[in-house]
């Protein structure tokens, strides 16, 4: 913390006289904040596994209590050894065979509650830092939109996604059943319209502050001065210097040296 701390207040002096580039700010100020967000997660999730340790205790006292409880049933009735789902749902897998010996713990099958199912989704780890408890989805089956609420964010990432719980707020799809895969809709904030560019080796080149934009004769290319916005994995969010419809381009400007114009030449 102290380091990003540092770090953004000597970029943020050296900003104001031009000495570094915008993008040299701008990722010391994400660095500062996900240093934040990180240490209020940690935080937050140790206070987590203390409660989570004082009501496993609990648990532990009341389920030993149990277990004495039920060991004296089963000395005094022996139909007690049918077995009986502690909650009303429907079977989804029944394992056990005729003549099956059932060890005290073993998996036997499955009840899906009905009236509590949940969607798990994997999303992409870019926007992690934009998903929380509370944003709206939707899913759309049998021709209607179903509304969700996330309810859980996961913060490990595995394989590049994270994952995340949600509820269904009113009503669910008829004949929903575990497993089943479907398309969801997260609402991250207000759509809007922007003007996008491709993500590209001219970035590394120019650190988003410019970028060569094509004639409409598309026999020329000129160096033009651009504000870049937010990203995503593909695009750019270009906020002024372009208009929708013009061409520019993305590859790498190595081999251009400081040139203001292009040429451009068709290969025969």
């Amino acid at each position: 913390m102290k380091e990003k701390t540092r770090n953004f207040q000597q970029n943020e002096t050296l900003i104001k006289d031009n000495l570094i580039s915008k993008e040299e700010y701008l990722r010391s100020k994400e660095d500062l904040d996900m240093a934040n967000q990180s240490k209020d997660l940690y935080v937050e999730r140790q206070k987590q596994d203390s409660v989570f340790r004082s009501v496993n205790v609990e648990t532990i006292k009341k389920d030993l209590q149990n277990m004495r409880n039920n060991l004296d049933m089963v000395k005094k009735r022996v139909e007690n050894l049918n077995v009986r789902a502690t909650v009303d749902g429907e079977l989804g897998l029944l394992s056990p065979e005729i003549g099956q010996s059932i060890s005290k713990g073993e998996n036997m099958g499955q009840i899906n509650v009905l009236t509590s199912y949940k969607v798990v989704a994997q999303i992409d780890e870019h926007y992690i830092d934009r998903v929380r408890t509370q944003l709206d989805a939707t899913l759309d089956r049998q021709n209607n939109k179903f509304n969700l609420t996330v309810r859980r964010v996961y913060p490990e990432v595995r394989n590049g996604t994270f994952k995340i719980d949600m509820i269904f707020r009113d009503s669910m799809p008829d004949n929903i059943r575990t497993g089943q895969t479907y398309y969801i809709s997260l609402q991250l904030g207000q759509p809007k319209r922007s003007v996008l560019v491709p993500i590209g080796g001219f970035f590394q080149e120019t650190g988003g502050q410019w970028i060569f934009v094509l004639d409409p004769s598309e026999s020329f290319a000129t160096k033009r001065n651009i504000s870049i916005g937010r990203k995503n994995p593909k695009y750019y969010e270009v906020l002024e210097g372009l208009k929708p419809g013009e061409k520019v381009i993305v590859s790498g400007y190595e081999t251009f040296g400081k040139n203001e114009k292009l040429i451009l030449k068709k290969s025969k």
